[in-house]
């Protein structure tokens, strides 16, 4: 069962942070017995294990299990948003591209065209179907129900990359931790329509983004102060005339942030038919560069977007752990074609001057 919060403050779009004040006839008492005891269906162990994990502030400051709680502190708990509760996991056999994994965690590469948990719609041959066949006791926190287990965030669908999953409990809490704190390491290539600026070649995108106010599955940029802060560093690393490679490194991370932020400077990520990007944007109204920008979405039939890049603390052994992968095949042939594109291009109007 889920906590009875006092007040639940929304913190961000995977993570929420549950408010529990102590009444002013609280006597002194322990800070894991004072949670566990407002906390159904949870263990005092368990308590302690987002304790050490840095989940559990008293007055805004991270204290240890054996704190006593006084009348009027402060407690608040981290923890996962709900999803849709009544979605039962079924284990689905579908092969994971695991790059790493010990007793706390796996790191894998997840495929484009793939859901990462079951949800309205979508109740199998998800990441979690998967890993719930490959683990058949993946640990739940407390408030992250049985249709998630493992998972401290996630991907669009139809976005390909690295993912980090939990393999104990203490993992998992400790990785939420840094998911939620913005210290986690990602960075992402992408290929979006048009180039930045001439001799702009690096830059930060800082605005809040809200839900679309008509299309409730879109996200959109919103005056200050009423949505939730995106940050993304961007940095260009090929000009190819209509379009760029982009690294992209998320400081934080909102739904749909690096696609919205991308469509709002008005360089939708490319094939990204949600925002935009599943059209011409740059380029000539000549038939035949119609047909090659068919074909280029043809090869990539989604967004070009791809987790490149994942760092994290180690939840155990305290090191940094880093991971870099490949760019997809369907991204690497598509950019091999607008490369040819540029080369032609120059090729004929080299010879044009001539």
């Amino acid at each position: 069962m889920r906590p009875v919060p006092d007040r639940l403050i929304l913190s961000d779009d995977f993570y929420e942070t549950h408010q529990y004040v102590a009444d002013k006839g609280q006597g002194i008492m322990r800070l894991d017995k004072f949670l566990s005891d407002r906390i159904f269906q949870i263990s005092r162990s368990r308590v302690q294990n987002a304790i050490k994990a840095g989940l559990v502030k008293v007055n805004g400051d991270e204290e240890k299990a054996n704190y006593k709680i006084r009348p009027n502190d402060v407690v608040e708990l981290l923890m996962p948003k709900p999803l849709d509760e009544a979605v039962k996991v079924h284990p689905d056999k579908i092969p994971l591209n695991i790059v790493y994994e010990d007793d706390d965690l796996l790191v894998l590469n997840k495929p484009a065209g793939m859901v990462v948990h079951p949800g309205v719609g979508v109740y199998r041959r998800t990441l979690v179907n998967a890993l719930a066949y490959y683990f058949q006791d993946l640990p739940v926190m407390e408030g992250n129900p049985d249709n998630r287990p493992g998972l401290v965030h996630r991907i669009d669908k139809d976005t390909s990359g690295l993912m980090v999953v939990a393999k104990s409990e203490f993992a998992m809490m400790h990785l939420a931790k840094q998911f939620h704190d913005h210290t986690i390491h990602r960075r992402y290539h992408a290929i979006i329509w048009g180039e930045m600026p001439e001799g702009e070649d690096t830059g930060t995108i800082e605005n809040y983004l809200g839900r679309h106010t008509r299309f409730r599955k879109k996200m959109t940029v919103v005056p200050d102060g009423e949505g939730k802060l995106a940050i993304t560093h961007w940095k260009v690393l090929e000009r190819l005339y209509y379009v760029s490679y982009m690294e992209l490194r998320l400081e934080t991370g909102r739904t749909h942030q690096i696609r919205v932020h991308m469509s709002n400077l008005g360089h939708p990520l490319f094939n990204d038919e949600r925002y935009g990007g599943n059209r011409i944007v740059k380029g000539t109204v000549f038939s035949k560069y119609k047909a090659f920008v068919d074909n280029c979405f043809e090869i990539l039939p989604r967004q070009a977007l791809h987790a490149k890049e994942i760092g994290f603390v180690h939840p155990r052994t305290g090191k940094q752990m880093f991971f870099d992968s490949e760019l997809p095949m369907p991204m690497q042939d598509c950019l091999a074609r607008w490369r040819t594109y540029v080369t032609d291009r120059k090729q004929k109007l080299t010879l044009d001057q001539e």
